[in-house]
Order: structure tokens, then C-alpha cells, then sequence
């Protein structure tokens, strides 16, 4: 049975519409292009895209809607990632980061779905443990 992982986002302050959302292969988000987070995280070394037939990268996701007021709100499980060990661990060495771009994925095209420059970037860290 596939472990699937929750990942939830809120963003303000973007342009409105669709914006594609991958997982990069390094936790680091330099600004202003944020190219130190790397290319999309892909363990496997599949080809780009949720509709390729030779994909999907293990960090590609659906596309992320934001309103007019630049604000969003993202929620996807993804099945391809784990937070614990493994191949597929996003907390590998050099970490992992998510990345949201300018325009939407196209789902096929490799590396990146014609989805544009880079327009924001967060790492992805292991949240604290909460006592019960």
C-alpha cells in the first residue's frame, strides 16, 4: 500500500491565475530567480510532466490557483514523495524546497513544463513535535 503525504500551502501576494508548483531537489530559495533550489526533485529519473507517459517527476504537482487579490490557497497529497527514508525522502541530504512559477505547467514538456521563471520559494523543514 503507497504512503501518500499532505501538502498544504498559503500564499498572498502572487499574480492572479495558475501557477505551476514543483518540488526541487535542494533546500535553499535564493531570491530573486531562486535557482539554488536545483531542478525539479526526481529520484527516480523520470521525465517531466503529469500527463507524460515516461513521468512524472517524483516533485511535479497539479497546478496552484490564486485569486485576484494575489492569494491562494494549495492542498495536494502527493504519493511519489516520503518524509521519512528512502529513494524518494525529500529530507536528504541537502533538503528540498518548493517552488511556485510564473505561469501554469503544461504537464509533458521536460524539464519543466514551459512554467517559467521562479517567483517564490520556501524549504521544506520537519515541523517541530507538539506534546500531547
Amino acid at each position: 500500500m503507497n504512503k501518500e503525504e499532505n501538502c498544504t500551502a498559503n500564499v498572498k501576494g502572487l499574480p492572479p491565475g495558475l501557477h505551476a508548483v514543483h518540488v526541487h531537489a535542494v533546500g535553499k530559495c535564493e531570491g530573486p530567480a531562486f535557482t539554488s533550489a536545483g531542478g525539479h526533485f526526481n529520484p527516480t529519473n523520470k521525465k517531466h510532466g503529469l500527463k507524460n507517459s515516461e513521468g512524472p517527476h517524483a516533485g511535479d504537482l497539479p497546478d496552484m490557483y490564486v485569486n485576484k487579490d494575489g492569494v491562494g490557497r494549495y492542498e495536494v497529497l502527493m504519493d511519489n514523495i516520503r518524509l521519512g527514508s528512502g529513494e524518494t525522502s525529500i529530507f536528504d541530504a541537502d533538503g528540498s524546497a518548493v517552488v511556485v512559477h510564473a505561469s501554469p505547467d503544461d504537464n509533458t514538456t521536460d524539464p519543466a513544463g514551459n512554467s517559467g521563471d521562479r517567483i517564490a520559494c520556501g524549504v521544506i523543514t520537519k515541523a517541530a513535535a507538539t506534546k500531547k
